[in-house]
């Protein structure tokens, strides 16, 4: 399974939620996006809609070899 992640750039309202510079998986939601809110698993460990504009993508390589 592949995952996405974003970066919170911004908590203000959310401090109890998210730490800013942290990286939280997202989850897809195709029907929050088009309110541009994305749905990221907290700090809670519970999945919630947060505004768009508070996050930045990620993009994380990771190489897996067998010997």
């Amino acid at each position: 399974m592949m995952y996405q992640f974003v970066i919170c750039t911004d908590n203000t309202g959310y401090e109890a939620s998210l730490e800013p510079r942290k990286l939280y998986k997202l989850l897809p939601d195709p029907e929050a996006e088009l309110h541009n809110q994305l749905r990221i698993i907290d700090e809670s460990g519970e999945d919630y809609l947060f505004p768009r504009h508070m996050f930045m993508a990620a993009t994380i390589k990771c190489e897996a070899t067998r010997r």
